[in-house]
């Protein structure tokens, strides 16, 4: 993967990324990549989110409504990830 340099990262409480190292950036092409990625992942988890929500209004039983909520779940977890993820980007970037 062109030399990646891979940088020391940590959390805050609320569960947030950060550069171990102050200052450091990521390099614009490879920021412009993880962008498309995060574009990309945003786009099929919206699918997920629909149909989800669609399934929800079909009245389900159980053990069918269990996993429904498993999924919701599921899927606000990657939503916070995908979240977190631009945001890092966001703060790490020149622009």
């Amino acid at each position: 993967m062109r030399g990646l340099r891979v940088l020391p990262m940590t959390k805050t409480n609320d569960g947030e990324l950060f550069l171990a190292a102050e200052g450091d950036q990521i390099p614009e092409d490879l920021a412009v990549e993880i962008r498309r990625l995060a574009h990309d992942l945003s786009n099929a988890l919206e699918i997920i989110v629909q149909t989800s929500y669609l399934l929800g209004t079909t009245g389900l039983k159980e053990p069918a409504s269990d996993w429904l909520k498993m999924l919701d779940g599921g899927v606000q977890k990657a939503l916070d990830i995908n979240s977190n993820l631009r945001t890092y980007i966001k703060t790490h970037t020149p622009r």
